[in-house]
């Protein structure tokens, strides 16, 4: 994945279909936080910037996580300690791991022909939602911790922008 310029409206612009198309708005938000958290050095890169302990390296811990949640079937044992990277998680660790999720998911994502059907899920999970419910959900969930990257990085370094 390389970061997009200006004007570049990402894969979904020029492959055909609804899955491409929300893969596509998808991978901005990724990439997103990819760049905000690549080269903030520790302690930084952990440390909360706000009261609820939320900090760069722990999004994108949770990110890979919800990632393959939703797109593989990959069960979570525990959500909140999916925002909490080990002291021996490292950013170029976790950021490739990550990378990983995507690449992974974005390989599901390329089978899935009837976004009517249901996405996979972790066994006693409950009724599975559909693919184009978890296609949106990750939109969502990816942009709105795009945005809380975004606001941490400022608070550490003053970075802003895209």
């Amino acid at each position: 994945m390389s970061p997009r310029k200006r004007g570049d409206l990402g894969p979904g612009w020029t492959e055909p279909g609804e899955a491409a198309t929300l893969r596509g708005f998808l991978d901005y938000p990724r990439n997103a936080v990819i760049e905000k958290v690549a080269g903030v050095p520790e302690p930084q890169v952990r440390t909360a910037g706000v009261p609820s302990g939320t900090n760069l390296l722990g999004l994108v811990k949770h990110l890979t996580a919800v990632e393959r949640f939703y797109f593989l079937g990959t069960p979570i044992a525990n959500l909140r300690g999916t925002f909490r990277p080990a002291k021996d998680e490292t950013v170029d660790g976790l950021i490739a791991d990550y990378r990983r999720a995507i690449a992974d998911a974005n390989d599901a994502i390329a089978t899935w022909t009837d976004l009517s059907l249901p996405a996979p899920r972790p066994p006693g999970r409950g009724l599975p939602p559909t693919k184009r419910w978890v296609l949106t959900h990750m939109i969502e969930e990816t942009g709105r911790h795009a945005g809380h990257a975004d606001i941490l990085r400022e608070l550490i370094d003053g970075a802003t922008g895209r």
